[in-house]
């Protein structure tokens, strides 16, 4: 079966490293979703508001491999320990598919682009290419007793994120309070201990910052 975009989402990670590891996770950054020309029947979306949050089935867009992996070493584990990939949320997958959960923010017209779904607690790459929406649907999606293995450990984990009020002059509060949550979950690759300094875009920014001791530094944050 050969499927193809519906749409494909903007957003402010304009590189892989950087996004959080999981949707929902910083609920503030939001993206938009902008269908190709023949989904942009306004039909398509009717109802769509009755919902409070979507499944986006995606593109794992730069993460293809002509290889199958059986195994990946997942960060939280520390970057070294494997475990299956179907037992995982990893972007190497066999068919590069990814599934992400996002709050419905609204709809929003525009007359070259049809109709554009704002949605918030995003973690795609922008420009990602989406090949469906599905609602979210609380009486069945919802398993209050599941089990989540190691990621359970780490559901509530964040670093401390240190920096100097000046390093934010000029930037909005929206920004800045993203900009450190994104800090806060610790981008670093897991299997990375000799590099302490790292940089990362997002929005208009390039930011760059230090982890020492599971603290993070904000050194310098410029805009591009």
């Amino acid at each position: 079966m050969n499927i193809k975009p519906i749409a494909f989402i903007k957003t402010d990670f304009k590189e892989k490293f950087g996004i959080p590891r999981q949707s929902g996770i910083i609920e503030n950054i939001k993206g938009e979703i902008i269908f190709e020309k023949e989904y942009r029947h306004p039909d398509a979306l009717r109802g769509i508001e009755e919902y409070s949050h979507l499944w986006l089935i995606f593109d794992f867009s730069k993460n293809h491999k002509d290889e199958f992996s059986p195994t990946v070493r997942p960060p939280r584990l520390g970057g070294n320990t494997r475990v299956g990939v179907f037992a995982t949320r990893s972007p190497f997958r066999p068919n590069n598919l990814g599934l992400s959960c996002v709050k419905f923010e609204g709809i929003k017209n525009d007359k070259n682009k049809g109709n554009i779904l704002i949605v918030s607690g995003v973690d795609l790459l922008d420009n990602t290419p989406i090949y469906d929406i599905k609602p979210y649907i609380p009486y069945c999606d919802c398993k209050p007793l599941a089990k989540g293995s190691f990621s359970e450990e780490f559901k509530n984990y964040k670093i401390d994120v240190l920096y100097d009020e000046n390093v934010f002059k000029n930037i909005n509060n929206n920004d800045k309070e993203n900009i450190i949550n994104i800090i806060a979950q610790n981008p670093k690759p897991a299997y990375k201990q000799d590099i302490k300094e790292y940089k990362f875009l997002f929005s208009n920014y390039e930011i760059t910052f230090e982890i020492n001791d599971e603290k993070a530094i904000i050194l310098k944050i410029e805009k591009l």
